[in-house]
Parts: structure tokens; C-alpha cells; sequence
């Protein structure tokens, strides 16, 4: 907001039109526009509720629609790119299998630390929907967490604090660009690649969102659609496959 030089004026001098022209200009980054039309609607809600302004100006103003995939999920062979770039053992693996073995988004992954360990599992109190989870340590990543540091979280900047969400994205994009990997490759769509792991691996919905913690089951039938999608469509085929087709019975003329 304050490149725009908006930070001078005040909040009730703000219309729909305002908010609809920031909008507009992310419209080729869709998610990201409807981010900040949350975060203005927030703010405003605010204003109004201290008596700054009278109503709302992003209430009504219309979310972008959003590609019905969404973030983009990691192949087997982009993390695998990955890990080939990363030795076990080094920050940029550990978060990679932190996200990939948890299936968390990034906002609990920095937060996590040998405090969290119980025993054979992880636990998760997730800062978006307050969810408590206990999640079983795959092999994996109980290797990387041997080579974490011993207080603090496992993940550090180099100074040895912990990441911030926003902070540990833009590290990760450097991790992911000397991997040779291109744009589009989040954090978040790795806790895409785990929920389609789990799918292949024929866990049930249920059994996915005990990992992933989602609130609804809607939510973990969209990341696996696919997944579900091609399963079934094998098993239909093996089906057809099986069944002889009749000789054909030709008539004399």
C-alpha cells in the first residue's frame, strides 16, 4: 500500500473503487488478489468497528476467480530434483521433507522444534485453524530432525532465529531455484504432494485429513481428485480387459 502513496491518505477518504483498482492489478495472481482483498476487509472491519470510517469500501468487492487446482503440486521427479540438489542433512532438505512428511503449510513447519517431538510422533497445533495433530515421523524425516540444531526450532535463518512464514517462502524460492526448478513450485505444493502420496498409497479421505489436519473433507478430496481420477480409471480398464469378448458370428449370405 504505501508504494502506491495510499499510506497518506485516511481510511475514510477509501471507496470500492480504490480497493477494486489494487485488486485489478494482480489479477494475473489471482490468490494473491484475493489475499489482500482479506486483509482489506479486515482492516476496514476495524476502522469501522473504532469509528474511523462508516462502512466497509472491500465488503462488496467481488474475490478473482481462481484456477480450480490451485497451487501447483511437486511430481515425484521435481522432488526428487530437489533432494539430488540438497544432501541429506542440510537446511534446505530438512525443509523440504518437514513440509513433504508432515503434509503442514509453512506457517507450522517454522514454528517446529524437538519440543514438538513425542516419542515416534510430531505434534502440530495448527496457527490457521487451531487444530491439534500428532503425526506419525516417517523415516525420512526423522533422519533430517537428527541434524537439526538442538534448541530452537529446526528450521533457522543464519542468524539462529526462527523463520517467518513470508521469510522462510522467500528462502525456499532460492532452495528451489539452485535446484534447477521453475517458478510456480511453492512450499504449499508440497502439502499437495504429501495429500497425493497418501491418496496413491490408497489412504482414505479420512486417513488423509488425520494427516493434513483439514477442516473439511471437500478440501482433501480436491487435492487427490486426480489421484482418484486415474486410480479409478485403471481399475475400469483392467475390468474391460478382463472380460473375453464374444466370437463374432458371421451369417452366410
Amino acid at each position: 500500500m504505501q508504494r502506491e502513496g495510499w499510506s497518506a491518505y485516511p481510511v475514510s477518504d477509501f471507496r470500492q473503487p480504490h480497493i477494486r483498482k489494487f485488486v485489478s492489478k494482480l489479477s494475473d495472481r489471482p490468490s494473491a488478489a484475493n489475499h489482500w482483498l482479506k486483509l482489506f476487509r479486515l482492516l476496514f472491519d476495524h476502522a469501522v468497528e473504532d469509528g474511523w470510517c462508516e462502512v466497509n469500501p472491500a465488503k462488496d468487492v467481488k474475490r478473482l476467480r481462481e484456477k480450480a487446482e490451485g497451487v501447483e503440486s511437486w511430481t515425484d521427479e521435481q522432488i526428487e530434483q530437489f533432494e539430488a540438489r540438497w544432501p541429506v542433512g542440510s537446511q534446505p532438505r530438512r525443509a523440504l521433507s518437514l513440509l513433504l512428511y508432515t503434509g503442514q503449510r509453512r506457517s507450522d513447519v517454522v514454528r517446529m522444534g524437538r519440543v514438538h517431538v513425542r516419542g515416534d510422533l510430531i505434534e502440530v497445533q495448527q496457527q490457521k485453524t487451531g487444530a491439534r495433530l500428532l503425526i506419525p515421523i516417517h523415516p525420512f524425516l526423522h533422519v533430517e530432525i537428527a541434524a537439526a540444531p538442538e534448541a530452537g526450532t529446526f528450521l533457522q535463518t543464519p542468524s539462529g532465529n526462527a523463520y517467518t512464514p513470508n521469510g522462510f517462502y522467500m528462502r525456499f524460492k532460492d532452495w528451489r531455484e539452485a535446484a534447477g526448478l521453475p517458478d510456480g513450485l511453492s512450499p504449499h505444493g508440497l502439502r499437495k504432494a504429501a495429500a497425493r502420496r497418501l491418496a496413491e498409497a490408497g489412504c482414505s479421505t479420512h486417513q488423509i485429513a488425520a494427516i493434513t489436519g483439514h477442516a473439511t473433507l471437500s478440501e482433501v478430496q480436491r487435492y487427490t481428485r486426480a489421484v482418484d481420477q486415474e486410480k479409478l480409471a485403471r481399475e475400469a480398464m483392467r475390468r474391460m480387459e478382463s472380460v473375453k469378448p464374444k466370437p463374432a458370428i458371421v451369417k452366410p449370405l
